[in-house]
């Protein structure tokens, strides 16, 4: 399934920083950015599971924010994509 993360992290502090780089390496574990705060990721239920628990607890409920959005199985209907970045679908073949 595709699974959107997004998160706002309050960075007025070195702390905030911290939890900003450590959100967004874990996400990049998972799955591919496509803005700077929102992550596609292709995810079965226990890998949402997991990255959801690790999320919650380096984040900090009073000053942060964190999103998933559960597009399923059946995205590729639900994605519109306009601009300058060239898309990309989780499920293609990518060579490096």
């Amino acid at each position: 399934m595709l699974v959107l993360i997004t998160y706002d992290v309050n960075t007025e502090d070195a702390s905030g920083r911290k939890r900003l780089r450590k959100i967004a390496k874990e996400c990049v574990n998972y799955g591919q950015r496509v803005q700077n705060s929102v992550f596609e990721c292709s995810l079965d239920a226990a890998q949402l599971r997991i990255l959801k628990a690790k999320l919650l607890t380096l984040m900090d409920s009073d000053k942060d924010s964190l999103r998933f959005y559960n597009l399923g199985s059946s995205y590729k209907e639900k994605i519109e994509h306009y601009g300058a970045k060239q898309t990309y679908m989780p499920d293609d073949v990518i060579i490096l």
